[in-house]
């Protein structure tokens, strides 16, 4: 499957056109297979000129970020399914003029596997280690500029597979959906609430299994991960 979506600008591409190109690369590839099932393409790779690849390549994860919340959610709007992990490159392609662009897509299967990451204000943040601490502390792996938050406030344990929040003894306290909680499971799009903040846990498909740490295996020994969810 390798239709191409290209459109001239007269300046350098911006993002929002690089989204815009996605969204229309999904509804013309979406195809009907049975009578409840759509399948979109997943592996997409965006061809631009060398120096609109630099450009956008240098917004790094942020722009990734972003583009694969975009394929995502315009997927489950639609209702499309995705045969594995969705997959966004930004090529430099020489034949390409400044301002133009084009997107190649196909199906493509593959294992899925499964990133933990939390939504702050906008921000994605994914859960690299087997525990993440989150305050308005510089200590913190996830510092908050949030007044009402505890300087190491609440920790978020994930093993690859679960996830978990504990209050390290905050001031104020910290909710899961509402509930005031000491500890709890946390299943996919809970919301955590510390201070005025809401931060959002979500279990995100990746193409590349995340490589086991030894502080993930420590978090799950330590908390009993396997025992408390």
């Amino acid at each position: 499957m390798n239709s191409a979506f290209a459109k001239s600008f007269r300046s350098g591409i911006q993002p929002v056109e690089i989204a815009a190109a996605l969204r229309t690369e999904l509804d013309a590839k979406a195809a009907v297979v049975s009578r409840d099932r759509i399948l979109a393409p997943n592996a997409f790779e965006v061809h631009m000129s060398p120096a609109d690849a630099e450009r956008m390549n240098s917004l790094g994860s942020a722009l990734d970020n972003e583009l694969h919340g975009l394929v995502e959610t315009h997927a489950k709007t639609q209702g499309f399914a995705f045969a594995g992990p969705v997959t966004i490159v930004l090529a430099a392609d020489a034949q390409m003029p400044t301002g133009t662009l084009r997107v190649d897509s196909q199906t493509a299967a593959g294992t899925v596997s499964w990133r933990g990451v939390v939504d702050i204000d906008g921000a994605r943040h994914p859960l690299v280690k087997g525990r993440t601490v989150i305050g308005r502390g510089t200590d913190a792996d996830i510092t908050l500029a949030d007044a009402g938050t505890s300087r190491r406030h609440v920790e978020i344990l994930w093993n690859g597979e679960r996830a978990m929040v504990r209050d390290l003894g905050s001031t104020n306290g910290t909710l899961v959906d509402g509930q005031k909680v000491a500890e709890a499971p946390l299943p996919p799009d809970s919301v955590i609430t510390i201070g005025r903040t809401d931060i959002t846990f979500r279990v995100i498909a990746q193409s590349t299994p995340p490589r086991p740490t030894t502080s993930a295996a420590d978090a799950t020994r330590a908390f009993g991960f396997g025992d408390r969810l």
